[in-house]
């Protein structure tokens, strides 16, 4: 009986060697693996709490804070968005809110909006205040945005505010706008009608009386969102040829979209614009990667045409 007991136990034990043995094996390998995944990150994937140096300086001129009404994104915290935004190598973002909407208390947008680029922009978020000129103070949210808050610019959704670009209120508002030195964005479309909720389609901007308002506001600087490949033809080059209008690329689709947009716009009127966190950031730079465009057109996309456009505010402002 000992000698078949010590036979059982020593295989019991082998069993328990060999079980160490393999689940040693297994350890080591899930820790290799783990170690080769984690050696080959970026160092901003890494340590993405830790502040990132900007080596590339790109100004996006259309992202947004808080949420969409249909759908939660990431990235739709201003914390998380900012560090993003860093992280892919952001020097300044123009950012608007999704709020002004469906929002009707824009002035408390727009406080909010300012607010939050201050406290938890990190540095990079320019606030781009809601204005709707269908709104009964909206001359004075106007004074706000421009002397209190001191924005730079501000963002304009004529669909959602139901008003066309022949309304008197619009016209006397690019004025205004021009008047305090202020970049006006003006967002044709947010989505694709393709994919908005039935209860919430906003109709198409209709752009044919722009080109004759902008040809008649000289100090107007006026940047299309979300137009990039959805404007064609001749009445793209009308409205360029009207003044300073700029186009930014978030919405451009199709290989060699950018290189085939310089065919139709010329190369210091087109800016950079990821439209985020609504679209993924790495698509829009993805569109400067695969498209065959040299060293200076994509330097005066990513950041000079955007900072020309800055300067050119602060020139005529000091005159």
């Amino acid at each position: 009986m000992s000698s078949r007991k010590a036979v059982v136990d020593g295989r019991i034990q082998d069993a328990a060697r060999s079980k160490t043995t393999l689940l040693g094996r297994r350890a080591f390998i899930k820790v290799a693996l783990a170690s080769a995944v984690f050696s080959s990150l970026k160092p901003e994937a890494v340590a993405a709490n830790q502040p990132i140096v900007s080596r590339h300086g790109l100004i996006d001129t259309n992202v947004n804070l808080s949420r969409w009404p249909l759908r939660r994104v990431r990235y739709d915290d201003t914390t998380a968005l900012a560090a993003m935004l860093r992280q892919q190598g952001v020097a300044q973002a123009w950012a608007g809110s999704f709020d002004a909407l469906l929002h009707k208390d824009i002035g408390s947008v727009n406080a909010r909006l300012a607010d939050e680029c201050r406290r938890h922009g990190h540095g990079i978020l320019l606030p781009f205040g809601s204005i709707n000129p269908k709104s009964p103070d909206w001359e004075e949210e106007l004074r706000r945005c421009a002397q209190e808050y001191r924005m730079i610019g501000i963002r304009l959704n004529p669909n959602y505010h139901g008003y066309k670009f022949k309304d008197p209120d619009f016209i006397r508002l690019l004025r205004l706008a021009a008047r305090f030195r202020m970049i006006v964005q003006v967002a044709l479309l947010m989505e694709d009608e393709r994919m908005m909720h039935p209860m919430l389609r906003a109709e198409p901007v209709d752009i044919a009386p722009l080109a004759n308002i902008v040809k008649n506001i000289p100090a107007l600087q006026l940047v299309l969102l979300n137009a990039a490949g959805k404007l064609h033809g001749q009445s793209l080059t009308t409205l360029l040829a009207a003044g300073n209008v700029f186009l930014e690329i978030s919405m451009l689709e199709g290989v060699g979209g950018v290189s085939n947009l310089l065919t139709q716009v010329p190369l210091n009127r087109v800016l950079f614009g990821s439209y985020a966190p609504l679209f993924y950031f790495e698509s829009a730079l993805l569109k400067l990667k695969e498209s065959p465009i040299d060293s200076l057109q994509l330097g005066m996309i990513r950041r000079g045409n955007a900072e020309q456009l800055v300067s050119g505010l602060n020139r005529n402002q000091n005159k």
